[in-house]
């Protein structure tokens, strides 16, 4: 099973490549939903975040996590985020391994697998476990336009984008890169072309000197 992380920032069309590519047969992972999953109520991981942050953070009739307040107080300064980290992240690793074993252990596993990653300057530590990464990169402006004419409020994407790597970093830690500067019908393309290409080598990394080597 061949593990490819689609990473890129808000409305750089990264949910829309992992969707052309579930549509195309791959599995799909969501690293968010995954992290949620790791945070559910009664979690090993949930306790320790009361501990840290207090236990206001929790909802007092449900058990769940008050999303928010945890990301107010876990971003309020440098320490509280690596306490957040430190927390977090090697439960979300071993799920997300788990989940790839799952995948990989089925009678019929899928050829590929894509997880999709919000925040890959977060996930680097996870990076291992993939084959590949696939970044998908937008100018900002361009992102910002889509994301409000998407309906959201300018402010909001603003924020978003500040708290998000740069794409420098993004092109930096990629295998390939996909830019998505012009129609919905010509990054399909794209996204259809590099499936093709892997399907053709039967889902493996291209050997030194194959003409397809260089996607980025």
């Amino acid at each position: 099973m061949y593990v490819t992380f689609v990473a890129g920032g808000i409305a750089s069309g990264k949910s829309t490549v992992s969707r052309r590519l579930r549509r195309l047969g791959a599995a799909l992972v969501d690293l968010d939903a995954l992290s949620r999953e790791v945070c559910a109520p009664g979690s090993p991981v949930l306790a320790r975040l009361a501990e840290e942050y207090g236990d206001d953070v929790l909802d007092p009739a449900t058990g769940e996590l008050r999303r928010a307040e945890l990301a107010r107080r876990a971003f309020a300064s440098p320490a509280a985020t690596r306490a957040l980290e430190r927390i977090e992240h090697p439960a979300i690793k071993e799920a997300l391994a788990a989940r790839l074993g799952m995948l990989a252990g089925l009678g019929h596993p899928p050829r590929l697998c894509v997880v999709e990653v919000p925040l890959l300057d977060k996930a680097l530590d996870l990076v291992p476990l993939a084959d590949e990464v696939v970044a998908v990169t937008c100018p900002a402006a361009l992102r910002r336009e889509r994301a409000v004419e998407r309906g959201m409020e300018p402010a909001d994407v603003d924020r978003r984008m500040a708290a998000q790597p740069a794409e420098a970093f993004l092109v930096e830690h990629a295998d390939t890169v996909i830019e998505n500067v012009g129609t919905y019908e010509e990054l399909i393309g794209e996204v259809d072309r590099w499936y093709g290409r892997r399907a053709r080598r039967g889902f493996s990394w291209p050997p030194e000197g194959s003409e397809d080597e260089q996607d980025a």
